[in-house]
């Protein structure tokens, strides 16, 4: 394959994804100028592999690059970031097995997202999740990959991700409740 060709098919398959890559990396990192970094060293990661990919992966196999390249950079400038500590009283579950802090009203996202600042108070939610939780949300929520695209790109059983999504969810209503007074 040319150089020509080569850039021609790396542009249709994986410039359309610029807005995930660059979306998981902000989620990951938590900086724009890390992220916007990261996703340039994933982009030209990927671009030097591109001729061994074969058929339409897109999306999962971009998203992977930008994944493992976020954990290095992380490995490599914040390693404290990536032993997220486990608080009991912030993650911890009742006797009825919810979460912390849990109470009846807030089942339904869509009666938090009425009010003015939900989005900030989402986003500040979401950032404060450990990563593992964080990360297996954006990439389920946000982007919309399949349970079966997590757990390949993750390199973890679909169970695992499963359990991390229910557990996310769970701590993140807790964090909605407790930012909102509850």
């Amino acid at each position: 394959m040319s150089e020509e060709d080569k850039a021609r098919r790396f542009q249709e398959n994986a410039l359309p994804h610029l807005n995930a890559a660059y979306n998981l990396a902000r989620w990951l990192v938590r900086n724009d100028q890390d992220a916007q970094d990261a996703v340039q060293e994933a982009y030209l990661r990927a671009y030097r592999f591109f001729d061994g990919v074969r058929g339409d992966t897109g999306r999962a196999w971009l998203l992977a690059i930008v994944r493992n390249t976020c954990y290095t950079w992380m490995q490599q400038n914040r390693e404290q970031q990536l032993a997220a500590e486990f608080d009991e009283n912030c993650h911890g579950l009742d006797e009825q097995g919810t979460a912390t802090g849990l109470s009846e009203g807030l089942d339904h996202p869509e009666s938090i997202l009425t009010r003015q600042d939900d989005a900030r108070q989402l986003n500040a939610a979401l950032q404060a999740l450990p990563l593992e939780f964080r990360e297996v949300l954006v990439l389920r929520e946000l982007e919309e990959l399949s349970y079966k695209e997590i757990a390949s790109l993750m390199s973890v059983p679909i169970g695992t991700v499963m359990s991390r999504l229910a557990r996310g969810r769970t701590l993140l209503r807790a964090r909605l409740k407790r930012a909102n007074g509850g």
